[in-house]
């Protein structure tokens, strides 16, 4: 076997946590060190492990997907492959040149265009300006920037940002592709075109290294995965495996969320997010339901200001962890008004509609085709349905495939006449 292209070797990361010491001067810095302000608040600083003890290696050609929760480390650990930032303890080993797309517009200079971005990626990843050249439009093409390609991308929308970036990472050639969550910004088509690209990139022999909480996505492109959980390696085998792992650990989630303390309630100076319930018919908390009756969510938040922009919604995630909706309260005309202050919304999904098995929310709010506002892709509620609609003896008790199983009419009708009398 040939030497791994990756290899992670006892890897941790160790952050301090609290105070307010920066980049000091040297008066500074003897103020910390000798006045009690100083020490009070050094010892106030708390010291966190986002990485502990990880190691592992990766073949040239594999995709390899990383999974967990938010705050699981998945984040902090493609910081250290990219080499944004160095490991506490530990050490890798990269054996090829690396691109990476970790978060909206890393690596573009804000001032330049479109096309002399391209260029200025190209020369980070050590190519010449003709080996650019000849990839340039196949960038242009994937990317569907054609018409601002000579503008300064800081008048780029997040979706083009990320087009564009994606397309300068996946063309120019480096022996890994590092892919964060960012292609959660892009619609759904162009998602679909990324992943297919990814898989050529891999077919071609180069590696991958994938963090995605789709499910579907990561089942799709890796035949391999890795689960990361409070910083720790738990389990590193294929993907299905992993996978149920990771869908597993998400079991117990309650029916309600409630977010008490100010300071970690999810958002922005603009919104914040109180609480999100699952309801019964009843309208209580409820964490059992049966597919016969409709089941209610509720999202209680908080505005500073009303934004005609303003997106509050939810995604509903299946019993394989696969968005299975997405709902806005914008969907509709008649949309409930907002108030600065105090709000409380509920959506309501109809009988008769889910198969039997978990289910879990996802809270989303965003100013719509500007900036998310909240885009964890954490479930923080979940339900369980037991199938009870449907009078058909064929249905079996609701065994049938897919996350729903909704009972929709049919009827008979005369066959349409054909050409000659025929029927």
């Amino acid at each position: 076997m040939s030497k791994p292209i990756i290899e992670a070797v006892a890897v941790s990361k160790q952050y301090r946590l609290g105070g307010t010491w920066g980049y000091l001067s040297l008066r500074d810095e003897l103020a910390k060190r000798f006045t009690r302000a100083g020490r009070l608040a050094e010892e106030q600083q708390t010291l966190f492990w986002a990485l502990r003890d990880v190691g592992f290696t990766v073949q040239p050609g594999e995709a390899v997907a990383i999974v967990g929760r938010n705050g699981a480390g998945k984040s902090t650990l493609l910081k250290i492959l990219s080499q944004i930032t160095p490991p506490t303890s530990g050490h890798i080993h990269m054996r090829g040149r690396v691109a990476s797309l970790l978060e909206v517009g890393t690596g573009f200079h804000p001032e330049l265009t479109g096309r002399e971005n391209i260029y200025l990626n190209g020369a980070i990843l050590g190519m010449t300006r003709r080996e650019i050249a000849e990839k340039f439009d196949a960038i242009v093409e994937f990317a569907e920037i054609t018409r601002f390609l000579d503008t300064p991308v800081k008048r780029y929308s997040s979706g083009m940002y990320v087009r564009l970036a994606f397309a300068v990472a996946a063309h120019l050639e480096p022996e890994i592709l590092v892919v964060d969550e960012v292609l959660a910004v892009g619609d759904a088509a162009f998602q679909r075109k990324c992943l297919g690209k990814m898989g050529d990139v891999a077919k071609g022999g180069r590696t991958v290294l994938f963090v995605s909480h789709n499910m579907a996505a990561v089942k799709t492109l890796c035949q391999r995965a890795i689960h990361l959980s409070h910083g720790q390696v738990t389990l590193d085998a294929d993907v299905e495996t992993v996978v149920l792992e990771y869908l597993g650990g998400l079991e117990g989630l309650p029916a309600e969320k409630v977010w008490m303390d100010p300071r970690i309630r999810p958002g922005d100076d603009m919104f914040r997010l109180l609480a999100v319930r699952v309801l019964d018919r009843e309208n209580r908390p409820s964490s059992s339901l049966l597919t016969s009756q409709p089941i209610t969510v509720e999202m209680e938040f908080e505005l500073t200001l009303v934004h005609t922009a303003f997106c509050v919604g939810f995604d509903l995630l299946g019993p394989d962890g696969n968005e299975v909706f997405r709902s806005w309260q914008t969907d509709i005309v008649d949309a409930p008004p907002l108030q600065v202050g105090h709000n409380r919304l509920r959506c309501t999904i109809p009988a008769e509609m889910f198969n039997a098995g978990t289910y879990r929310i996802v809270p989303k709010a965003s100013l719509h085709c500007m900036k998310w506002i909240l885009n964890s892709p954490d479930p923080v509620t979940q339900f369980e349905t037991t199938f009870d609609h449907g009078e058909s003896y064929f249905l079996h008790g609701g065994d049938r495939p897919g996350p729903l199983a909704p009972i929709l009419r049919w009827e008979a009708l005369e066959p349409v006449a054909r050409e000659g009398g025929a029927r």
